[in-house]
């Protein structure tokens, strides 16, 4: 038996059902990915099955005892328990008593005897002290301190704590809304392998690609109040989702044909009112109704980017800089040089220092040593994790501007259409920002942003609950986009997609910067390790590196670094063409893909098909095989 039904379930907040008539089966330890466009209902969809919200119609079918746990989307600002009591809260019935007595025993002196006995009791009629070993088996699984104020905690660490909330009653389904925000990709991580390991059924909302693609047996997509599933991973969900958006462009398509044939018939007048003609005019009556109960798609956003003149070839140029705060070494001794048109991904644990790192780039701060050479001409747009810029009490409208036109790119528009192009309804720009979901924000932020010129794009997390069409659009938008872009985010797919090179934070103050995204870092950063290891364990107490002990390795490392190799003129020449050799392979291989994304492609004969496919798989191949020979070009 199924865990959770929903048998033609409608729910409703407004003028369109978020819910229309769904239905959906949760089976036994499934992991579902659950997928839709901001505000299609998602969050609704999670609380009807937690049972905090009541359907306005249909039936939603439980198995008996079955208990969920909920991981909320947003998180609390006004929680004061230290961690224990937070994650025992995550049991309705018998938290607040346990929490209760975690409080009273952090101040025993002060509490009566006699009130203290009676909580006790009160703790072994609920049966709460199993609760407790829960808690405290959850706070050492998760790597927390019990009696640390959750309050103190970073938005990382606090996501985690409420994560553990979510496991304490044991649940048999966990609901996931947006887990990764705020983490980490060391903690996404581990908090990928956390749940492969946990024996329960997972619902998860989230925008981090990566993620639901390593975890999701199954896609849920809630697309104008329906529910359709999808088998597999992601990956394989966008083939089948392109397939059936095709399959329904053609069948409304058909259906307009026919309903428009049928309206010019029955303007014939006296023919189409003939008794024998009732039965198609009924179907013409059937026909109008289904057509104006068609809920169309809504549109994709349309984001243009208000580009200033170009900056100087040399943008950033940071030679030996360091960086303390109170007396801890966060950067130390790091160089790079950012050209116009770099696009520069910027990784590492949360709190090591990368705000801090685009501060000192930028120019707004100072670095503690070294020097930092700013390039001429620049205009820079800041998009920060905090969206600090957006005002509540403000309309959408007047958070972007308080005229009704604005310019982008020379061309005067209209705020409204502007707003339009981010999806946001008249109605929506009028609607205070304090009522956005966070994706609205998200886009409003970028609405906001976009409306100055610029040719230094800097985006701290700027793919924080966006939906999946507004996120490719933003990737699109980047790689297409001509100016520098320094680029902070946890979001692996989209560091993949966008950067061409990755600064790095590796603890302890060094910072590196590697070519390529994030797999060409970790592929690299894997690779400079094992060397390392495998040189320690050839050598006899001092590591060696290729025969040679560290310290003189090291010291043939500086010599080499102040007296450059040469390059042989062909090598050199080979260097030099490879960025124009890759940019043709990469606009083949586009034009490939095209080609092949055509409704009719895979109409034709088999041979022809795979004679493209078998072109489209050479071109990448030999697309992979250039980037490595660059790097070793590089580094020679």
């Amino acid at each position: 038996m199924a865990l959770v039904t929903l048998k033609e379930v409608s729910v409703s907040f407004g003028a369109d059902a978020l819910l229309d008539h769904a239905n959906l089966t949760i089976e036994a330890n499934e992991r579902i990915g659950l997928i839709g466009r901001n505000g299609a209902g998602k969050s609704t969809l999670l609380k009807l099955i937690d049972d905090e919200i009541a359907a306005d119609d249909g039936e939603v079918v439980r198995q008996q005892g079955v208990v969920t746990g909920r991981l909320i989307q947003e998180v609390p600002s006004d929680i004061e328990y230290d961690i224990r009591s937070v994650v025992a809260l995550g049991d309705a019935e018998r938290g607040q008593a346990l929490a209760d007595y975690y409080l009273k025993d952090g101040s025993s002196k002060e509490t009566e005897e006699a009130s203290e006995q009676d909580l006790q009791q009160q703790l072994n009629d609920l049966d709460a002290w199993s609760l407790d070993r829960q808690v405290q088996t959850l706070c050492s699984k998760f790597d927390l301190d019990p009696t640390a104020g959750f309050a103190q905690l970073s938005g990382g660490m606090k996501r985690r704590v409420l994560m553990a909330r979510a496991l304490v009653k044991e649940p048999d389904i966990v609901l996931l809304d947006e887990p990764t925000n705020h983490l980490d990709i060391d903690t996404i991580l581990w908090l990928e392998n956390l749940l492969l390991g946990l024996n329960v059924t997972l619902v998860i909302v989230s925008h981090d690609r990566s993620f639901i693609d390593k975890l999701c047996t199954r896609i849920v997509e809630l697309d104008r109040g329906m529910i359709t599933s999808y088998p597999g991973n992601f990956s394989r969900y966008l083939q089948a989702k392109a397939k059936a958006l095709e399959e329904e462009e053609r069948h409304n398509a058909k259906f307009d044909k026919k309903l428009a044939q049928e309206e010019v018939w029955i303007r014939q007048g006296i023919q189409a009112r003939r008794t024998r003609n009732e039965g198609r005019v009924r179907a013409l009556k059937k026909m109008r109704e289904e057509r104006r109960q068609r809920r169309e798609r809504q549109g994709t956003a349309s984001i243009s980017l208000n580009q200033a003149g170009r900056s100087g070839k040399i943008v950033i140029e940071a030679k030996n800089i360091s960086a303390r705060y109170d007396n801890k070494t966060i950067i130390e001794d790091f160089s790079c040089r950012i050209l116009r048109g770099d696009k520069v991904g910027i990784i590492g644990p949360n709190g090591c220092g990368k705000s801090t790192l685009i501060k000192i780039l930028t120019g707004e701060n100072q670095p503690s040593a070294g020097t930092i050479k700013i390039g001429t001409s620049l205009e820079v747009a800041y998009l920060d994790q905090h969206r600090a810029a957006i005002r509540d009490d403000l309309s959408v409208q007047d958070n972007v501007s308080g005229n009704t036109e604005i310019s982008i790119n020379g061309q005067k528009k209209h705020i409204m259409g502007y707003l339009q192009d981010f999806l946001f309804s008249p109605a929506r720009a009028r609607a205070p920002a304090a009522k956005l979901s966070g994706g609205e924000r998200n886009r409003l932020m970028l609405a906001k942003l976009f409306t100055r010129p610029f040719n230094l794009l800097v985006l701290d997390e700027p793919t924080n609950d966006l939906d999946y069409e507004t996120l490719e659009l933003l990737e699109q938008l980047l790689m297409d986009y001509n100016g520098t872009l320094l680029l902070v985010s946890h979001d692996r797919t989209f560091l993949d997609n966008v950067v061409t090179s990755t600064i790095a934070f590796e603890g302890e103050g060094q910072v590196f910067e590697y070519i390529g995204g994030y797999d060409d870092w970790l592929r690299q950063r894997r690779a400079t390790s094992k060397a390392a290891s495998d040189a320690k364990a050839d050598g006899k107490g001092e590591g060696k590196v290729d025969g040679k002990t560290e310290t003189q390795a090291g010291k043939e490392s500086e010599s080499s670094t102040s007296k450059p190799k040469k390059l042989s003129y062909k090598l050199q020449r080979e260097l030099d063409l490879m960025p124009q050799k890759i940019d043709e392979l990469e606009q083949a291989i586009a034009s490939i893909t095209e080609q092949m994304a055509d409704a009719g492609f895979y109409q034709q004969d088999a041979q022809v098909i795979a004679q493209v496919s078998g072109e489209l798989k050479a071109k990448q191949d030999e697309l992979e095989a250039c980037f490595e020979r660059w790097e070793e070009l590089e580094a020679m």
